[in-house]
């Protein structure tokens, strides 16, 4: 049983519901839509839901937080097949890329090719090892508090072990989906809506972040 607050505000009742803005997905596979979403704090986040009442939940319950942005042109489905392999590949990043040895190392670990690793970190976190989204995710590849305690990791803004963490979770998920683009969609929308769907859901931002991440990851972006 989750510790969920609930609370009703007497007003809302005549008041028109809004539309869904967020899907909150929970570490054990259920995911529910949100009116609002925000933290309270670094355990705790509240989402108000469409029928007017607002819970609390602890953060290490929450896999992720989805903002449901109305499909646009720009987030079509990324390329079924995208012409590069998720395994390690010998080839070195290149001079600029912020933290390379961390990235590689930890690519070598989970056999990831680091320019993958290296694209999933631009579009998360622009390399910025103190980034924190509105919802809590944290570091280099933005993980939620369930992935970093699960790889042992206590501080999610150290780069080596953020890298380390998130290259794992990266991992499994290829292995569960067998496909870069569903493995991507998981790492931003969570596993249980990647299966609910049965591929990428038509979430705008979802299908924007596999859509950046392989552009940069299959065409050799910049200095990668």
């Amino acid at each position: 049983m989750f510790p969920w607050v609930f609370l009703f505000a007497p007003w809302l009742a005549t008041t028109p519901l809004a539309q869904p803005a967020y899907l909150v997905v929970l570490t054990d596979g259920s995911f529910f839509h949100a009116e609002k979403a925000a933290l309270v704090d670094q355990e705790r986040i509240r989402v108000v839901l469409p029928e007017g009442a607002w819970v609390e939940l602890p953060l290490r319950r929450v896999e992720r937080v989805v903002e449901l942005q109305p499909q646009t042109p720009a987030a079509e489905p990324p390329p079924a097949q995208p012409p590069c392999t998720p395994e390690f590949a010998h080839r070195p990043l290149g001079e600029k890329v912020p933290f390379g040895e961390e990235i590689l190392a930890a690519a070598r670990r989970h056999n990831l090719d680091p320019r993958l690793v290296a694209a999933v970190v631009e579009v998360e976190s622009g390399f910025n090892p103190y980034a924190v989204s509105p919802m809590g995710a944290r570091g280099l590849m933005q993980l939620m508090p369930t992935v970093w305690l699960a790889h042992g990791i206590l501080d999610p803004h150290e780069p080596a072990g953020n890298l380390q963490a998130g290259a794992a979770h990266l991992r499994q998920l290829l292995n569960r989906f067998g496909r870069v683009d569903w493995a991507l969609a998981a790492y931003n929308a969570g596993a249980a809506v990647v299966e609910a769907y049965g591929g990428v859901p038509p979430f705008g931002e979802t299908r924007a972040f596999v859509a950046r991440v392989l552009a940069r990851w299959c065409a050799g972006w910049g200095s990668l």
